[in-house]
């Protein structure tokens, strides 16, 4: 297999094991995955708000999901690692699935929306944007968009920087697309920079600048010895 084929399976595979585990750990508050390949096989780490869920009573669900991304996705040996969401207001799929919940639930669009994005800026984080798209009003699709503090759009912060979760919500008018980006508060920024005074350095000792006296009081000191020893000499005598 050439190269580029290789990873172009790879990322469908990943791909459609994302989708199967949102789909099977909805009620666990799926926060994301991470693969990666090790000399012992597949190292699977799921996020999730409720590890207990994915585990399953006695290791029901997390061995049935490592036999599942065995046989029906083609992951070398899986080895399924559960980690707990440490703040879920963060973890943007897991707020896009509370969304969608929202929506399905009856919730009014806008209300949904601006209660995402209250509470992600109220966690603290920098920025954060809620896209809604689909059927919300009537029967023709529209985009809505909510947007509070700073978002990046392009460039490579994109990718390293900002969260992205996807969510379906399910209507009797159609399916509403959901999408959230989050830049969390200790997201370091390329165009962040900070002004720092200056120390005041301190001022040197002042230097003592030796200078000639001038002939001047040379000669009043010759005078004053000529003076001192004719004295001398008159008391002697």
């Amino acid at each position: 297999m050439a190269v580029e084929r290789k990873f172009i399976a790879e990322g469908a595979r990943r791909a459609r094991v994302e989708k199967y585990l949102v789909k099977e750990l909805r009620r666990a508050g799926y926060g994301g995955m991470d693969l990666q390949r090790t000399p012992l096989g597949t190292q699977v780490t799921i996020y999730a708000e409720k590890p207990g869920i994915v585990i399953g009573k006695g290791g029901k669900v997390v061995r049935q999901l490592t036999q599942d991304l065995a046989t029906s996705f083609g992951v070398e040996s899986p080895q399924i690692e559960v980690q707990q969401v440490a703040n879920p207001s963060f973890n943007a799929q897991i707020m896009a699935e509370r969304l969608a919940n929202a929506l399905e639930r009856g919730w009014y669009f806008r209300k949904a929306g601006s209660s995402i994005i209250r509470r992600v800026m109220e966690s603290g984080a920098l920025g954060c944007e809620v896209i809604i798209a689909g059927k919300l009003t009537g029967s023709r699709a529209r985009v809505q968009k909510f947007t509070q503090g700073y978002i990046k759009h392009s460039g490579e912060p994109v990718n390293t920087i900002v969260e992205k979760g996807y969510a379906v919500a399910v209507k009797k008018l159609g399916v509403i697309g959901v999408q959230v980006c989050i830049i969390p508060p200790d997201a370091k920024l390329p165009d962040h920079f900070e002004m720092f005074k200056p120390k005041e350095k301190p001022l040197p000792p002042p230097s003592i600048e030796v200078t000639d006296v001038g002939e001047d009081v040379n000669d009043d000191l010759e005078n004053m010895i000529e003076e001192y020893a004719d004295e001398t000499l008159l008391e002697e005598r």
